[in-house]
């Protein structure tokens, strides 16, 4: 599998890039992971967005679902023979039902007592704390390597045995290690500690603050990682695993 980082801040684009999407490649198949605000045009830069074969999204915020519109109207433009299916919970009915744009994407619903086989991958999915149901994603290929992508949450102790030696742990990393109590993301001593504790093999930090120098974010994860090798997601950015 190939992760491509497409957009990485939380909340709004900052400085021509884009918030939470990621580009997923597993054989021939090609996945958007997320579809946050200027993630298009980026996916754009690596393939035609009518080539995609699936989206998943975590929850419908917008800073994950701002592009979604635009790529219903790009399928919709290429007059494609199969529509586009997209992936995303019903806790929210009326977010999901958007999701089906007639001739050209179709809403499937997945949940989270039960995985879902996506394009030739097994997509387990975990509800998160976050103010508006949100799902993380448990990745797995054929080969038995698996991604973890938290989505939005703060700390609970479930995310440890969801994210339980996974080759690449995917954290929503919006604070300082010194902003704590009552929040909705996790922190870098937060998303440091989950990778070490969940014994995982490689951290990117994500969901990035604006107003926080990323070698801040980074130093400080790793700190609390240990020896975990611990990366801050950028544009362009691509890991395999």
């Amino acid at each position: 599998m190939l992760v491509t980082v497409l957009g990485f801040y939380g909340g709004y684009p900052y400085n021509g890039i884009g918030t939470s999407g990621y580009l997923l490649r597993n054989d021939d198949k090609s996945l958007l992971i997320d579809c946050g605000s200027g993630v298009l045009n980026s996916l754009a830069s690596y393939m035609k967005p009518t080539d995609l074969d699936a989206v998943v999204l975590s929850h419908y915020h917008h800073d994950h679902t701002a592009d979604v519109g635009v790529l219903q109207y790009n399928w919709l433009a290429a007059k494609k023979e199969n529509p586009l299916p997209i992936y995303g919970h019903t806790q929210d009915f009326v977010n999901f039902a958007q999701l089906t744009e007639s001739n050209a994407t179709k809403g499937i619903a997945y949940n989270d007592y039960e995985p879902s086989q996506i394009e030739g991958l097994k997509f387990e999915f975990m509800r998160t704390v976050h103010p508006v149901p949100a799902y993380a994603m448990r990745i797995t290929n054929s080969d038995g390597k698996v991604i973890v992508y938290t989505a939005d949450t703060t700390y609970f102790d479930g995310l440890v045995d969801f994210s339980r030696d996974a080759d690449l742990l995917i954290a929503d990393t919006n604070f300082p290690e010194d902003v704590t109590g009552r929040k909705w993301h996790l922190n870098t001593k937060e998303a440091g500690t989950l990778a070490k504790d969940a014994q995982v093999k490689r951290l990117m930090i994500s969901h990035l603050p604006q107003t926080v120098d990323v070698e801040v974010m980074l130093k400080q994860s790793q700190k609390y990682a240990g020896d975990i090798p611990v990366v801050h997601a950028f544009q362009g950015l691509e890991i395999e695993v």
